[in-house]
């Protein structure tokens, strides 16, 4: 009973000190650490997890603000959303980084998955409508009087290989953890795509 005592006495303590925190590492680390002024602090000596003593994101994101990792915008049609209950910027986020509703792990992954799933298949529907329309420029082309569709059928064809790139560069994605070589992956299936809308 004591030792729980002890325990609750030092977290209230902890609380209580605007220069003292508690180390964020999500895989669990009960070391406090001292607030030393800056957007993060030095390596936990524990577990060497570096802590942002600004926001409530679990870890140093120099050189994003506090404000980049909280309110996101969608690059194609500008939606604002917090990352960390998933709803909409507005009305209810009052300031950039201190939401009430953080998510789980698991439900981030599932909206990430359903992201990914959701791009992937609108891609195969593309695709398809792309060989539909291929199949009935194929068939106007029969008729005496319109034959020179060629070119047409051609950038139909295109489309459908596009749209197929497109939709597997979704599930390649997904399942790639190398961050490194994802960013390039994902600026090129942005071009393709933006080529692609275009054609």
């Amino acid at each position: 009973f004591l030792l729980q005592y002890e325990k609750a006495l030092l977290r209230r303590y902890v609380e209580c000190c605007s220069n003292l925190t508690w180390c964020t590492n999500p895989q669990g680390c009960d070391q406090i650490l001292l607030k030393d002024g800056l957007g993060y602090g030095a390596a936990c000596s524990k577990c060497s997890w570096i802590s942002c003593f600004n926001c409530s994101f679990p870890e140093a994101h120099y050189p994003a603000s506090c404000s980049h990792m909280s309110h996101m915008t969608c690059a194609k049609c500008s939606h604002g959303f917090c990352w960390r209950c998933l709803k909409p910027w507005r009305p209810n986020h009052k300031d950039y980084y201190n939401c009430s509703a953080m998510v789980s792990k698991a439900a981030w992954q599932e909206k990430r998955f359903q992201d990914y799933n959701e791009r992937c298949t609108f891609h195969h529907h593309a695709r398809e409508f792309a060989m539909s329309l291929r199949n009935s420029i194929s068939s106007i082309r029969e008729m005496p009087k319109i034959r020179n569709l060629t070119f047409v059928l051609d950038a139909c064809k295109v489309l459908e290989q596009a749209r197929k790139v497109l939709a597997y560069s979704c599930v390649y994605s997904y399942y790639n953890q190398d961050t490194e070589s994802m960013d390039i992956v994902e600026q090129q299936a942005e071009s393709l795509e933006l080529l692609t809308n275009t054609l």
